[in-house]
């Protein structure tokens, strides 16, 4: 399945841009190049492998033992904990489902003097929140497992129009920048 994600800004119009795109496949994350991008692209392309389960990737600040692969076990799957060699492990079973969210940043901030620090800053920050999404939608697995696609329609319908009321009276949310 292939998502993609778009951002602009009115003020820097096509100065500024963050472009999101996910294919997500069977596998453990060992294709090269899944976005099919040309050659010459391909070349500048920074490729960063997030571990759900290592420890070391996740800022002390955004660490929850409740959200941590390495100590969560589904009761409704029995899936996890993810011990330091889980992806060779998982590789070996044939039972067990597995995919990678093979995801695909673009940065554009063209503005003299500043272009690489807050292209750098922003990429930073998508691992961040892609390390700690991930680790969550594991560690929620019990949660999500035995949803219908009926109860996930229903769901984004409700999630669509709290953000409609939040975006109308409520001030700006989220996580912060990491300090570095």
């Amino acid at each position: 399945m292939h998502t993609p994600t778009a951002g602009l800004n009115e003020y820097m119009k096509d100065d500024f841009l963050i472009k999101i795109e996910t294919w997500h496949k069977p596998d453990l994350g060992m294709q090269e190049n899944v976005h099919k991008l040309e050659p010459d692209v391909w070349k500048n392309v920074e490729a960063i492998y997030i571990d759900i389960a290592d420890r070391n990737q996740v800022l002390s600040k955004d660490y929850k033992q409740e959200e941590d692969p390495a100590k969560f076990k589904s009761v409704k799957t029995g899936r996890g904990p993810l011990g330091p060699n889980w992806k060779k492990e998982l590789g070996k079973q044939t039972d067990c489902p597995y995919m990678c969210a093979y995801k695909l940043v673009t940065v554009k901030f063209k503005w003299w003097g500043l272009q690489n620090k807050v292209e750098n800053f922003i990429q930073k920050q998508e691992k961040r929140l892609f390390t700690n999404f991930h680790r969550q939608l594991f560690c929620w697995l019990d949660k999500w497992v035995d949803l219908t696609m009926e109860d996930i329609r229903r769901m984004e319908e409700e999630t669509k129009k709290q953000l409609d009321e939040m975006r109308e009276k409520d001030p700006v949310k989220g996580m912060t920048a990491a300090d570095d």
